[in-house]
């Protein structure tokens, strides 16, 4: 935890616990250390509802969170459930909810307990799918994820060390049916392990593999920082002006990092952005851009001799019902949190055209804002039955609006923020 750095003095973290023997002795060391310093843990299950015996393994879990006095809630992933991808869809909806449960508690550290065979794991799968650097580099041992900071503490170590941790503490620990079913890819390269071993691909060569691939990208991210501090510029609407001509005279591999990131900022980061979208992105920048391109989520177009990036209206969907006094995570981009002053809640959605209308109706002067009319429609409203209520950002709130409504920028990853964690071999982070 030390080498992972930037605690409070008193930590308040939160922990992804399954029930299955990682997650438990993670919990167990994390109580622990946050106990020792002051601190408090906050214990979280995801029930996933894809099993009937789903909500009983969660009730088993809180059993054994009360056992060893740890806090504990159970998050339900309501809905449909996709019969395609089911996999990364309850990774999506898993991460969603354990955010979503940080905020609400004010925790900024959000625990997950992957070790040494899942970043193997990990590396293999990337490596089947064709991924370059970035994606050998396997999973970060820290990373920003919107209003908290993720955090993977045991990821050098092998999954055995975090059984026996179990077995000391007199700890059982139940097996997820779906980390057997060949129907999964995890699933079906920790049946050909042994094998795969035998040829020299234990977890632990495969880890110092992403290991290296991680020094290599975190280099990359440095150069890709650096040019981003010179030719971007990252606006609280959730918008970015950035100057082409920096970006078309550095070296192609770096400027091509630095468009992917403008626009996995911009546009919500929820999926990969393929390559050769943002190379086309490029070849068209250096032929002027003469005409606006979507992508990723994104609008890209000239403006006033720079290229303008922002969120596309047409993929800013989200809808939340938020309470009063509540805040969440809107668009992947935004933290939203009305007013405790409010009589009751209100919906975020875009504000869009009929919103902006509505808005210079009540207040011309806000036309003067130089802001482009797709930064516009993309921004957070607070709506009541069809009624625009505020627009925060732009500091505008109905007549009979509280104007102590909070709105802030707050995407998925930071536009050029530390480079690419890399676990060392001597145990250390950097």
């Amino acid at each position: 935890m030390a080498r992972l750095g930037g605690f409070e003095s008193a930590p308040r973290l939160a922990v992804g616990v399954s029930g299955g023997g990682d997650s438990l002795a993670l919990t167990l060391l994390l109580h622990r250390w946050a106990t020792e310093r002051g601190g408090a843990l906050l214990a979280l299950t995801v029930d996933h509802a894809l099993r009937p015996e789903s909500a009983a393994e969660a009730a088993g879990v809180a059993q054994t969170m009360a056992r060893i006095g740890v806090p504990h809630r159970v998050l339900r992933w309501e809905g449909e459930k996709p019969h395609a991808g089911l996999q990364a869809a309850a990774r999506e909806a898993r991460h969603r909810l354990l955010i979503a449960a940080c905020v609400e508690a004010g925790v900024l550290h959000l625990a997950l307990a992957h070790n040494q065979e899942d970043q193997a794991e990990t590396l293999l799968l990337r490596l089947s799918r064709g991924s370059g650097v970035d994606g050998l580099a396997g999973m970060a041992p820290s990373r920003s994820a919107g209003p908290i900071r993720l955090i993977r503490p045991c990821l050098d170590l092998p999954h055995e060390r975090l059984l026996a941790t179990c077995r000391a503490a007199g700890l059982d620990w139940v097996e997820d049916p779906s980390n057997q079913n060949p129907r999964f890819a995890r699933a079906r390269l920790r049946a050909v392990g042994a094998l795969l071993a035998d040829e020299g691909l234990t977890a632990e060569r495969l880890a110092e593999t992403a290991r290296r691939a991680a020094r290599a990208r975190a280099a990359l991210d440095r150069a890709t920082a650096d040019l981003l501090a010179v030719a971007a510029s990252l606006r609280p609407e959730g918008w970015i002006r950035l100057d082409p001509a920096p970006v078309m005279d550095a070296p192609e591999e770096i400027a091509l990092r630095a468009l992917t990131r403008c626009l996995t900022v911009v546009g919500g980061g929820a999926r990969p952005i393929r390559d050769a979208a943002v190379e086309r992105l490029y070849g068209e920048l250096r032929t002027g851009l003469e005409r606006g391109r979507t992508l990723a989520g994104c609008r890209a177009l000239r403006r006033r001799g720079a290229v303008l990036i922002a969120r596309e209206a047409e993929a800013a969907t989200d809808r939340r019902v938020v309470a009063p006094g509540e805040c969440v995570w809107w668009d992947r981009r935004f933290t939203v949190a009305p007013s405790a002053a409010r009589r009751s809640p209100v919906e975020v959605a875009r504000l869009g055209v009929s919103g902006w209308s509505r808005v210079v109706a009540e207040k011309p002067e806000l036309r003067r804002l130089d802001l482009h009319a797709t930064v516009r429609e993309t921004l957070p409203g607070l709506w009541s039955d069809g009624r625009l209520l505020a627009v925060p950002t732009l500091g505008f709130a109905g007549d009979d609006q509280p104007m102590t409504d909070h709105v802030r920028f707050s995407p998925a990853l930071p536009l050029a923020g530390p480079a690419f964690p890399v676990v060392l071999a001597s145990g250390g982070i950097i």
